[in-house]
């Protein structure tokens, strides 16, 4: 299904070819780069930059698609967001890495964690460590512990957790008082 694109040759025509093409696939485009992490305006000026790059693809080059042209236009917009979001992550401004910098300056403290748990008993703790520390599937924990199924084990889980929201609670701490 190859399709000439053709943007007319008048300004009038140009601007009515525009306004359709926006019309028809900047909801697409703003959802898709929403989906991705990024806002409305990011959404405008990748949109309006897909929208100049096919421009010059299309009228100047003369090409055919072989798709149609919400597809192939929604294609520049992925790419375009795909290569802002490489860009944003590879550089880092200066003044925000003495933030990220304090950031992991300020991490919480594992004595005093491990603290808090023990107060939940070594059970509690041996059981915590298999779900998050080792990552042990549900029914292997269940046999390891000795318990009747799974639902039994992660019910145990959820006992050892709140014990520990309850020492927290009741001792008013907040995530600061974690941080050496």
């Amino acid at each position: 299904m190859a399709q000439q694109i053709n943007f007319g040759s008048t300004p009038a025509e140009r601007e009515e070819a525009f306004i359709s093409l926006y019309k028809k696939v900047f909801p697409s485009a703003a959802k898709y780069v929403s989906k991705m992490g990024g806002s409305f305006d990011d959404a405008k000026d990748v949109f309006q930059d897909a929208l100049v790059i096919f421009y010059e693809r299309t009228a100047k080059a003369a090409i055919t698609l072989q798709t149609n042209e919400k597809a192939y236009l929604l294609g520049i917009v992925k790419n375009l967001w795909a290569a802002k979001f490489r860009e944003n992550t590879l550089y880092t401004p200066l003044d925000m890495q003495d933030d990220m910098m304090e950031e992991e300056e300020s991490q919480p403290s594992q004595n005093k964690l491990m603290h808090l748990l023990e107060t939940a008993g070594q059970k509690c703790m041996e059981i915590l460590k298999a779900f998050y520390y080792d990552n042990l599937p549900a029914n292997t924990i269940a046999a390891l512990f000795g318990y009747s199924g799974i639902h039994s084990a992660t019910v145990q889980k959820y006992k050892c957790m709140e014990k520990v929201r309850e020492t927290i609670k009741e001792k008013s701490l907040a995530y600061e008082d974690f941080v050496e």
